[in-house]
């Protein structure tokens, strides 16, 4: 009979999974994501490292599983789209706002973007998230032929905002109220989703 251990796994331990995200997430926002390694993690937890390579398959994995028990911008956008697509641009800008300004949850995605200045394999990571579940999914909603490339163009507005105002902190816009931020840009949003409103043309008699 095989020895459990020598699979990476412990026995009698349903939460250890459980457990190493906990660690893993402690240290990812302690460390930043360069400083924090497998090993690091699996001390902490009291596992083999092994066992955290079972769970995560990788680094990169172990921070992606991370991020989505703390803070998912495409669970938020998911959410945003339920209610009326007229008011989705200042809605999905607010609320992601919301999401990055929020201490606990937007420490790990200030760690997330952090860490594709240090690992060419998170920037895959951030790249993959925004396409797949951010930009796929908004543009399944819009429809139509250039439906991509509007949703693509609208997330790059929202990173801008968010970046600036939530990581580089720029002022005037990282003091600014969120109601003067909806005035100033939600327009641009709504052009970059839905094109620009064509102007009512009276009839000439």
């Amino acid at each position: 009979m095989l020895n459990s251990s020598a699979r990476g796994r412990r026995t009698g331990r349903p939460d250890t999974r459980a457990e190493i995200l906990a660690v893993a997430r402690r240290r990812f926002l302690r460390d930043g994501y360069r400083a924090a390694t497998l090993r690091s993690v699996a001390a902490e937890a009291g596992v083999d490292v092994a066992l955290v390579s079972y769970y995560f398959g990788s680094k990169k994995g172990l921070f992606g599983a991370v991020l989505a028990l703390t803070a998912n911008p495409t669970e938020t956008i998911a959410r945003t789209m339920r209610g009326d697509p007229a008011t989705f641009p200042q809605r999905a800008l607010r609320d992601l706002l919301a999401l990055w300004e929020n201490p606990e949850s937007g420490a790990p995605l200030r760690a997330l973007i952090a860490g594709t200045t240090y690992d060419e394999s998170v920037t895959d990571l951030v790249r993959e998230l925004l396409e797949r579940e951010m930009i796929d999914t908004i543009a399944g909603r819009l429809g139509g032929a250039d439906a991509r490339e509007r949703a693509a163009a609208f997330c790059a507005q929202i990173a801008g905002i968010v970046m600036t105002r939530c990581i580089l902190r720029l002022e005037p816009l990282a003091s600014m109220p969120l109601d003067e931020i909806e005035r100033i840009y939600a327009p641009a949003l709504r052009v970059a989703l839905f094109g620009p409103r064509r102007p009512h043309r009276s009839r000439v008699s």
